[in-house]
C-alpha cells in the first residue's frame, strides 16, 4: 500500500473558497470521485481524486480558503495501481460569473472609488508605510490582491493575522466598509442607502444573493460611476435575413444545430468591428493610449440559475455561421449546467446582450469593461415600413448600443450602427 497526497491544482486564481467537503476519514472513494468543490471569483469547480483509495486524513473543510498545492487530503491507495499525480486536475465548473464581465442589470448601489493603491518598490522589502509611520505589515500576494482591488494598503491599520499581519479578509472587510460608508478621499462622498427595517411593514425573508450577483453587482458599480455611458437605438430590418435562416433550418438533418438570428447578429457585428477598429479596443489605465486589437472575440450574456455569465467565442471572424452555431450552442449549455472554465470568459472584445427569447422593446445594456461597447438585442416584430408608395409589413429588429463615451463619439456611435444595421437587412454584405 501507498499514502498519496491530494492537493489544489492550478485553477488559474490565487485563492478559492471551499464551499462544501464530500469526503471524511476511512471513506473508501473511487478515481474522479468528487472530493470537494471549490469556488473562485469566476466559478466554482468539483475537485475529483486521483485515485481509488481510502481516506486517512482530510486537511480541509467547508469555508476554509486554499490556493494552489494546498493538501486536500491523503489517501492509501494499493500497490499495484499506477502512480497518481499529487494534484488533481479539477472538473468542469460548476458556477460561472462575467466578475468583471457582466451586462445587463443596472446598479442600485454604486460602489464608491477607492483610494489610489501607493506604489510598492520591487525588492524584497515586505513593508509599506503608512500615515503613522508604522510599516503595514502584509505579504506580496496580499498587496497584489489590494492594488488589484485599488486599495492603499497603508489604510489598513491593523491585520487580524499573527502579529497583526494583514490578511485578504482584511482588504475584503476594508472594501466593505468603504462601500458602506460611501468613502471617498477626493473630497466629497457617496451617499448610502438608509437602512431600514421592512419587518415593521409586514412578514418578510431574507435570501442570500449568489456569488455570481454579488460579484456582478460590484462591478457594474464600478463600471456605473467610471464609464460616460451613453446607448444609442437602431432598428434593422431582417425579413430578408430571418427567410434565409428558416430556409437554412429547413434543409438541415434532424439533430442538426440550427440556425439562429443571433448568429447573423455575430457575423453582422463582427464586420462592423473590423470597418471602426476603435469599437474593437481597450482604453488603458491611465486613459491616455487605445489598445486595439487584432483579433475578434465575441462575448455572448447568457442566463442561468445562478445569474448571468458571459462565455466568450473566439475567433468569429474566421469561423462560418453553422461552425458559430455548434460553438454557441455547446457553450450556452456549459453555461446552464454550470459547467464553464474561468478560460471560456476571457478575452472577450464586445458583448452581446439579447433579451429577445424574452421580450421587450428597448433597454440599456452597460458595458462589459474593459470592452468599450456593448450590443442589446430585444424581439423583433412585424411592423409597416413606408417604402416611397405604400406601407408594407417588415420584420424590424430593435438594437441598443451602449459604449464609453471616452473612447467612442456620438458621430462613431451612429455611424457604427448604421453599418450593423445595413449588414443584418442585407446579409450579402458579409460577402464583402
Amino acid at each position: 500500500m501507498a499514502l498519496i497526497e491530494i492537493k489544489v491544482p492550478d485553477v488559474g486564481t490565487a485563492e478559492v473558497d471551499v464551499v462544501d467537503v464530500l469526503i471524511k476519514a476511512g471513506d473508501i472513494i473511487a478515481a474522479e470521485q468528487t472530493l470537494a468543490v471549490l469556488e473562485t471569483d469566476k466559478a466554482s469547480m468539483d475537485l475529483p481524486s486521483s485515485a481509488a483509495g481510502t481516506v486517512q486524513e482530510v486537511f480541509i473543510k467547508k469555508g476554509d480558503k486554499a490556493s494552489e498545492g494546498t493538501l486536500i487530503a491523503t489517501l492509501l491507495v494499493s500497490d499495484e495501481a499506477p502512480a497518481a499525480p499529487e494534484t488533481a486536475q479539477p472538473a468542469a465548473p460548476a458556477n460561472t460569473t462575467v466578475a468583471a464581465q457582466a451586462p445587463v442589470a443596472v446598479p442600485t448601489a454604486p460602489t464608491p472609488k477607492l483610494p489610489e493603491p501607493a506604489p510598492v518598490s520591487q525588492g524584497q522589502g515586505q513593508s509599506q508605510s503608512s500615515d503613522t509611520g508604522k510599516a503595514a505589515h502584509a505579504t506580496p500576494a496580499v498587496r497584489l490582491f489590494a492594488r488589484e482591488l485599488g486599495v492603499d494598503i497603508s489604510g489598513i491599520k491593523t491585520g487580524t493575522g499573527r502579529k497583526g499581519r494583514i490578511l485578504k479578509d482584511d482588504v475584503k472587510n476594508f472594501v466593505k466598509k468603504a462601500m458602506t460608508e460611501g468613502v471617498n478621499q477626493v473630497g466629497g462622498s457617496i451617499p448610502s442607502i438608509p437602512a431600514v427595517d421592512f419587518s415593521q411593514f409586514g412578514d418578510t425573508e431574507e435570501r442570500q444573493l449568489s456569488k455570481i450577483k454579488r460579484l456582478t453587482g460590484q462591478n457594474l458599480s464600478r463600471v456605473w460611476l467610471n464609464l460616460p455611458l451613453v446607448t444609442y437605438h437602431e432598428e434593422a430590418d431582417i425579413t430578408d435575413q430571418e427567410a434565409f435562416r428558416v430556409a437554412l433550418n429547413a434543409e438541415k438533418a434532424a439533430g442538426e444545430v440550427k440556425i439562429t438570428g443571433l448568429i447573423f447578429i455575430i457575423k453582422a457585428l463582427v464586420a462592423a468591428m473590423q470597418q471602426f477598429p476603435q469599437f474593437n479596443a481597450s482604453l488603458s489605465p491611465d486613459g491616455e493610449k487605445l489598445i486595439l486589437k487584432k483579433y475578434f472575440n465575441i462575448g455572448i450574456a447568457v442566463d442561468t440559475p445562478n445569474g448571468l455569465v458571459v462565455p466568450v467565442l473566439r475567433d468569429v471572424n474566421n469561423k462560418g455561421i453553422n461552425e458559430i452555431a455548434v460553438e454557441l450552442a455547446e457553450k450556452s449549455e456549459k453555461a446552464r449546467l454550470g459547467k464553464l472554465s474561468p478560460a471560456d470568459m476571457q478575452g472577450g472584445c464586445l458583448t452581446i446582450s439579447s433579451l429577445g427569447g424574452i421580450g421587450g422593446t428597448a433597454f440599456t445594456p452597460i458595458v462589459n469593461a474593459p470592452e468599450v461597447a456593448i450590443l442589446g438585442v430585444t424581439r423583433a416584430k412585424m411592423q409597416p415600413v413606408w417604402n416611397g408608395k405604400e406601407f408594407i409589413p417588415r420584420l424590424m429588429l430593435p438594437l441598443d448600443l451602449t459604449y464609453d463615451h471616452r473612447v467612442i463619439d456620438g458621430a462613431e456611435g451612429a455611424r457604427f450602427m448604421a453599418v450593423v444595421k445595413q449588414n443584418l437587412s442585407d446579409i450579402r454584405r458579409l460577402l464583402l
